[in-house]
């Protein structure tokens, strides 16, 4: 029986398959298309992922050898610049690569770490029971596993098969346009942005706001230039092209097409080029059913502004595969299992949430831009832009942990020197500043390290959580039973 069958060869259910094998388990990853995706996606990650990509010694891969992360210097936020350089404790770091290239990079590494990963295989069905989930398959002989995770995308059938609700609310409304495109050289401007003559400068990576739509031009260095769209209460007629995309950046914009001259990508592809109408913010009223889990945005879907996608859904992974991998080792303690939706499903809501401010700040009409000049003025404190600093990055985020206190308790590990070469192995760390300290009977299972220019002894769970911090040994104990189980 195998350990583990992950449904979905997305960056989220690799990143998972990468979590579980490097704590000792062994997972199967299906997937229903029968060759890796190249189309263009997402173009990157922001936030606390960036860091957690760092400390698994994933970073460098996708940028250079030794590279480490460095925060940005601005970021957006509903169509408004954020100038973040100011900020004294400054958590939003971004990586800008395609989706394709994460989702290349996690898959070497899972094949590093003894995973296989099955193309062509669909889920059709599953039968649960109290040890095992079986996995039908289309056309092929069923799996059986301990453990099923969808991570299989928004119409996630892992979902539907378990029954679990999906509630939300749906916009149709708006249409929004994407692709990758060419233009001339006298219209590249001299900080990245595209120079449109009759309006002024599209700045780079930047939602841009006017009085007709949302556009967005993104320069990469790697790949062509794609540019987007969203306009409001214009259905889409036709099919989508690059003729449909010019014209929808000309009324955006409020020039003549003829000011607008995007041409057909260069370079290898295949390029990018969509329409989307509407738009869903869902969550999973459930993020499990028995040995059946969701992940990514199987459990949620919201608006892709300000990029929260793969942070939220990475993260997820490296919550699950830990806590998966105890229980599969029998080194779980009761209720385990159960933190992953208490503690993922309250960083959906929010996500949701701040997406959706999002997407009503950039709407057209007199009375947003009210509430824009008053949110403008908003953000010249820099208490405003560190809350949204921290609520885009995910660096707000803190987990209940019992009986456990201290100021650290409940939040991500904070970054500390050599931390990043510690973390790579996936275990608990018991970080000891005194060289006294010790896990008991739980030496088996967390690592202890000692650490002498810290101020207060930490542990940390594999996700890089604190679960206790002090500068005795006490209430250690109580939190080391409350996370895993002694040998």
């Amino acid at each position: 029986m195998l350990d583990v069958v992950i449904a979905g060869a997305g960056p989220n259910g690799l990143m998972l398959a990468c979590e579980l094998a490097l704590a000792g388990a062994r997972p199967l990853v299906v997937e229903r298309l029968t060759e890796p995706p190249t189309e263009q996606r997402a173009n990157g990650l922001v936030g606390q992922v960036v860091r957690m990509l760092d400390r698994r010694g994933l970073y460098e891969r996708l940028t250079s050898p030794g590279a480490t992360p460095e925060p940005a210097p601005g970021f957006v936020f509903g169509a408004f610049p954020l100038d973040l350089r100011d900020l004294p404790d400054h958590p939003l770091h971004t990586l800008m690569v395609p989706q394709h290239r994460i989702r290349r990079m996690l898959a070497e590494r899972a094949a590093e770490l003894g995973v296989e990963i099955r193309h062509g295989h669909e889920v059709t069905g599953l039968a649960p029971t109290e040890t095992s989930v079986t996995v039908e398959l289309r056309g092929r002989a069923p799996l059986e596993a301990a453990f099923l995770v969808g991570a299989d995308g928004g119409h996630s059938t892992v979902r539907k098969l378990t029954g679990i609700g999906f509630p939300g609310v749906t916009a149709d409304d708006s249409v929004s346009r994407a692709g990758q495109v060419s233009v001339p050289p006298d219209m590249a401007a001299a900080d990245g942005g595209l120079a449109v003559p009759g309006f002024g400068v599209v700045p780079p990576f930047r939602h841009l706001r006017t009085a007709h739509g949302l556009i967005t031009w993104g320069p990469f260095p790697d790949g062509a230039p794609l540019i987007t769209t969203v306009e409001w209460g214009r259905p889409a007629e036709g099919e989508a092209s690059l003729d449909d995309l010019r014209a929808s950046v000309s009324r955006v914009l409020g020039v003549p097409g003829t000011h607008v001259p995007l041409g057909p990508p260069t370079g290898p592809g295949p390029h990018l080029m969509r329409r989307l109408s509407g738009g869903n913010t869902r969550i999973a009223s459930r993020y499990r059913a028995g040995r059946v889990f969701l992940l990514g945005d199987a459990a949620h879907v919201h608006a892709a502004i300000g990029g929260p996608g793969l942070n939220m859904g990475l993260q997820d992974a490296v919550n699950l595969g830990w806590k998966l991998a105890a229980a599969l080792r029998g080194h779980a303690p009761e209720g385990l299992l159960d933190t992953y939706e208490s503690e993922r499903s309250p960083v959906a809501r929010r996500v949701a949430m701040h997406t959706q401010a999002q997407s009503l700040l950039t709407r057209p009409g007199g009375d947003v831009t009210a509430l824009r000049e008053l949110f403008g003025e908003l953000l010249t404190r820099p208490a405003t832009r560190q809350h949204l600093a921290d609520l885009l990055s995910g660096a707000d985020i803190s987990y209940p942990m019992g009986p456990a206190t201290g100021p650290l308790v409940g939040r991500w590990a904070p970054d500390l020197p050599g931390l990043r070469d510690l973390t790579r192995t996936g275990r608990p760390l018991l970080l000891d500043p005194t060289g006294t300290l010790d896990a008991g009977p739980w030496t088996a299972h967390v690592d202890t390290v000692t650490v002498r220019d810290l101020d207060t002894a930490l542990l940390l769970r594999p996700d890089c959580y604190v679960a206790w911090q002090g500068t005795t040994g006490d209430g250690l104990y109580e939190a080391l039973e409350t996370w895993f189980k002694a040998a």
